[in-house]
């Protein structure tokens, strides 16, 4: 089975998924280092803001929002 890798933006609610990759510059990469955002992790988003709003996530435990801009560049791998 081949495995998809997709952005954050496009998992459906609900569905786990692996950190594959973030993209962008080193400040980005080390402001979701910081927030607990980490390649291998599990992540999953627990509902999405509708006109290009942010999107809320769990990881680690935790809930945070995030703006969509930046969850568009968290690469995703369903599990």
């Amino acid at each position: 089975m081949e495995k998809k890798i997709l952005p954050l933006t496009q998992l459906p609610v609900n569905v786990r998924a692996k950190i594959i990759a973030i993209e962008g510059g080193h400040g980005f990469q080390r402001k979701l280092h910081v927030m607990g955002i980490r390649e291998g992790q599990t992540i999953k988003i627990v509902s999405r803001q509708p006109f290009r709003g942010p999107v809320t996530i769990t990881i680690s435990g935790y809930q945070m929002t995030l703006g969509r801009g930046m969850a568009q560049k968290i690469l995703v791998e369903v599990i």
